[in-house]
């Protein structure tokens, strides 16, 4: 006759585990108890084969006990396990990537830096946290009237995620970018905003197209000057203002925007240290802020750029244009 039910000594004997163990996992609901012996001895069934067999495979893979339990009672299938274990090693590997580009960086280094350097580099260890940190200081700076997607879409721009396979210079830099916001002098972008302006979805969408052109141009390598970028942009400003796109316009609109903080030293590093960060996947938006500008000024066909004059309307005009095509 088939023996259809086994003693935990039994099963220590066929697994090669020790009988504590054993004992542990049926006390802890993973070893499904058949029935009791006349002596009270708990017997498991053929089932409890299998399920060893799974357990000893998953603790092979350093699975918690506690985890493994989820699956054997049902909680969790063995499918949701492996994908929440691999999503925690992958974060686990860029914890560890970042360290040893922390570590790599305070190397490299003469002595003098090293001390500068660990200060930085300790703002960004907590990852999630250095993300968030960046986010909210943008979110509080930038206009809350500017769209919603447009803001959105500048945040992400200006708060980049963590690299995820960082050396020391990207690593560094994304560190730099944490002291430069937290830095009294730093200069905050304005949160103005023109009331004058008409359908301000409109115009950001023409100012998004002509950020669009100069960014292809900046990657073709085209020097600037006139062109569609620069038509576009012109366009966007002289709509908004019930403006004409005429050379004493563009001659105004150009002092404008060469005021404005695209310019400014800070600002511009850090746009440089967002480009480093992401290994360029972000286009350092003061280069392209530039490259417009002086386009704008081949354009105005013989006319000296003038910072005095304004628009022929008379309407005062902010000073945050060229942060708007950021």
């Amino acid at each position: 006759m088939t023996q259809d039910t086994w003693t935990i000594g039994e099963l220590a004997a066929g697994t090669g585990l020790p009988v504590k163990t054993l004992r542990y996992y049926s006390d802890s609901g993973l070893l499904p108890v058949a029935g009791r012996s006349t002596g009270g001895h708990r017997r498991y069934g053929p089932e409890a084969w299998e399920r060893i067999r799974l357990i000893r495979r998953l603790r092979a893979l350093e699975t918690p006990i506690a985890t493994i339990t989820q699956v054997v009672t049902g909680e969790c299938s063995l499918g949701e396990l492996v994908a929440t274990e691999l999503e925690s090693v992958q974060e686990r590997l860029v914890e560890l990537r970042w360290r040893q580009a922390t570590l790599e960086s305070l190397h490299e280094c003469t002595s003098e830096e090293r001390l500068r350097r660990l200060e930085v580099l300790s703002r960004v260890q907590r990852l999630p946290q250095a993300r968030r940190t960046l986010t909210d200081h943008w979110y509080r700076e930038l206009s809350a009237a500017l769209p919603k997607r447009r803001l959105d879409s500048m945040i992400a721009m200006l708060a980049p995620e963590p690299p995820q396979d960082p050396v020391p210079a990207t690593a560094l830099a994304y560190a730099e970018l944490h002291l430069l916001i937290s830095t009294p002098s730093f200069t905050r972008w304005t949160q103005d905003h023109d009331e004058e302006m008409n359908d301000g979805p409109a115009f950001y969408a023409e100012i998004d197209e002509a950020a669009a052109l100069t960014v292809a141009s900046l990657a073709q390598g085209l020097p600037p000057g006139p062109g569609d970028a620069v038509n576009a942009f012109v366009s966007a400003h002289a709509r908004a203002r019930r403006e004409s796109d005429t050379p004493a316009f563009r001659a105004y609109l150009h002092g404008l925007v060469s005021r404005s903080s695209g310019f400014d030293p800070r600002l511009e590093r850090y746009w440089a240290l967002v480009g480093t960060a992401t290994g360029g996947r972000v286009l350092n938006m003061t280069v392209a802020h530039r490259w417009l500008t002086d386009g704008l000024s081949m354009s105005i066909a013989g006319h000296a750029p003038s910072t005095s004059q304004g628009p022929s309307s008379g309407k005062p005009a902010t000073g945050h244009e060229g942060q708007r095509k950021g």
